[in-house]
């Protein structure tokens, strides 16, 4: 049974940076591809970022532009997710996904695994 432990949210001002990681453990894996979705109030959760089992590639929603940044330290099971510039529509609760599939025509879509989803507030 594959375990996702996630970490890092909080509250911060707009503008601000939050670092968030997750770490997979037990279970076996299809791909190992690893990423995040969120989820804000009355909206549909959506694709953040995801990173390959090498580290390899990465991928992220269109929305973010260039502000956060996936990696996969010696392509180990740990994974972080760095937001930068963060604005108040950031504001969500942030799943970590293990096991995502490749993406079909640019679209990516979630593994089976998921975490338990972590708060991240952005606001003065």
């Amino acid at each position: 049974q594959v375990q996702l432990s996630e970490s890092g949210g909080g509250l911060v001002q707009p503008g601000g940076s939050l670092t968030l990681s997750c770490t997979a453990s037990g279970g076996t894996y299809s791909s190992g591809a690893m990423g995040w979705f969120r989820q804000a109030p009355g909206k549909e959760r959506e694709f953040v970022a995801a990173i390959s089992r090498s580290g390899g590639a990465t991928y992220y929603g269109d929305f973010v532009g260039g502000r956060f940044s996936i990696s996969r330290p010696g392509a180990g099971n740990t994974v972080f997710l760095q937001m930068n510039s963060l604005k108040a529509e950031d504001t969500a609760v942030y799943y970590c996904n293990a096991d995502l599939p490749a993406p079909v025509r640019g679209r990516v879509s979630p593994g089976q695994h998921w975490g338990q989803g972590t708060q991240v507030t952005v606001s003065s």
